[in-house]
Order: C-alpha cells, then structure tokens, then sequence
C-alpha cells in the first residue's frame, strides 16, 4: 500500500493536470463560438453554388468543359483535412478510418491512390502508413483563408485535367453539433449533377461573354469553395471536439482525485494507527 506522501504527491499531480485540462476546455469554448459563426456565414453561398452548379449541369451544355469528364478510373485522388494539433479525442482517427475504407475499396479495384494533406495529423498518419502525399499543407491556425488553398487547388486540377488522377475526393469533418462530428467523403473531380434529374425538361443557357469563360470562372469557384467550406466545418469539429475531450477529462481527474483522497485518508489513518500501537505497545514494556 501506497504512503500517504506518495499519495499526496500523486493528487497534486493530477490537480496540477486538471487546471490544464480545465484552461484548455475553457480556451476551446471561447473559439468555438467563432468558428462556428464564420463556418454558418460560408454555407449559404457553398450550398447556392452547389445548386447553381448542377443546374448548369443537368443543361444541354454547348461547351464541356475539363472538369466534367468522366474516364475510367486507375488513379484516384484524396484531400484529407485534419488538424493541426490533438487533444481532441477521436476526431482525426475516426477520419482517417473513414479514408482506409476507401482506399481498401479501391485498392481492390487495382486503383493506385495519392494523397495530399491538410493538417499535421495527417501528413505524420499517411506517412506512416507509406501512402503515397504529393502535397501537404500545415499550419493554418483557426481561421483559414481560401488563399491558403489555392496551392493545393491548382495540383488538384492540374493532376485531374492531365489524367494523373481520373478521381478526387475530399475527406474531412462535417459539423452536426456539438457532440456529433461526423467524418465525410465527397467527390470533388469529376464534378457530377447533384440535383435530381429531370428527364422531361431539356434546356440550354445563352452565355455572355461565352460559354468557357463562364463555365471556367463558375467551377473553379465551385470547387475553392468545397476546398474552403470543408476546412471550417473541420475547424469548428475541432474546437468542439477538444472542448468535450478536455471537459471529460477534467471530470476524469475530479473522479481520480476523489479516488485518491479515501487512499489517502485510509494510508493516513493505517500510520496514525501504527503509532498509536507503538506507543501502547512501549508505554506496556515500561
């Protein structure tokens, strides 16, 4: 049985632990607000794209334009958003599962994957699991700007429009609620309707200047915007993730703590009884 000393330094050491714990969780609350403020104010415009978008689609279109090609698939392509930092419990490796998935699927296939990643944890679990990362980016911090994508953006299109990848998805987070983060897989090139189909109605649009310079400017934003929007939903996933985890942790080490002390009490008490029995035992040999 442990000391009451070794006891004692032992609960010092996780009230020492939960004050960070608990600092942590408070940090994480207060950036959580912001980020889900700015991660509400991007939707409508990337959900109004979206739709935009597969009404362009579902035209009889008189230009076709690179990123709507369709080929068979023998490479494909992953964008996968994580963070930075840990301390936010499952959040990356629940992703990172999700993405294995995939790539089982399609190595059965005899599909040869590439990966670009966004976020530390990324770049260290992908390298570790030998997959093949042409592109990497790291340290954006909390409130990432669509520049900070514009690299990784033109490798995409470069790679899809050249034929070194017939398919690119984006994986990362997706923002239910507090207590809910939920991993996502999308499909980023070829960009496919997503509205449903009308096989009754046929139209095509009239396009000023012309069809490829409209069309060019239209998707490119489309897909900044999927790049853009699924970075802050994966920022927001984040600061709730880590609030929750370091709340359950701070509750963890108050348990731990509680624990400790009855050890403590009843160390204490086994030595004050010792003491007693020795001074009795010695006040009995005089």
């Amino acid at each position: 049985m442990p000391t009451a000393k070794e006891v004692k330094a032992q609960i010092r050491s996780i009230q020492s632990t939960q004050k960070i714990t608990h600092a942590m969780e408070m940090v994480a609350a207060s950036k959580m607000r912001k980020v889900q403020d700015r991660m509400r104010a991007s939707r409508p415009y990337f959900y109004r794209i979206k739709d935009v978008i597969g009404h362009l689609v579902q035209g009889n279109l008189e230009y076709t334009h690179p990123y709507l090609i369709e080929r068979p698939v023998k490479n494909v392509g992953f964008v996968i958003i994580s963070t930075d930092r840990g301390l936010c419990g499952g959040l990356n490796i629940n992703l990172f599962k999700r993405v294995l998935e995939e790539l089982i699927r399609f190595d059965a296939q005899g599909v040869v994957p590439q990966v670009i990643t966004v976020g530390r944890k990324a770049e260290i679990f992908w390298a570790k699991h030998n997959v093949n990362i042409i592109a990497s980016v790291t340290g954006l911090g909390d409130f990432p700007k669509i520049r900070d994508f514009l690299g990784i953006i033109k490798v995409m299109s470069d790679a899809f429009i050249s034929g070194e990848m017939d398919e690119i998805y984006v994986a990362y987070n997706t923002f239910t609620s507090t207590l809910v983060q939920k991993p996502s897989v999308e499909l980023l090139f070829p960009i496919k309707n997503t509205m449903p189909v009308n096989n009754t109605i046929r139209w095509d649009y009239i396009y000023e200047p012309s069809a490829d310079v409209l069309l060019d400017t239209l998707l490119n934003r489309y897909v900044e915007s999927i790049v853009y929007q699924s970075a802050v939903e994966n920022v927001a996933c984040e600061q709730a993730a880590r609030m929750v985890a370091m709340k359950n942790a701070t509750d963890n080490a108050g348990e731990l703590i509680e624990d400790l002390k009855l050890v403590y009490n009843k160390a204490r008490q086994a030595a004050i009884t010792k003491e007693l029995a020795e001074i009795v035992a010695g006040a009995a040999a005089v």
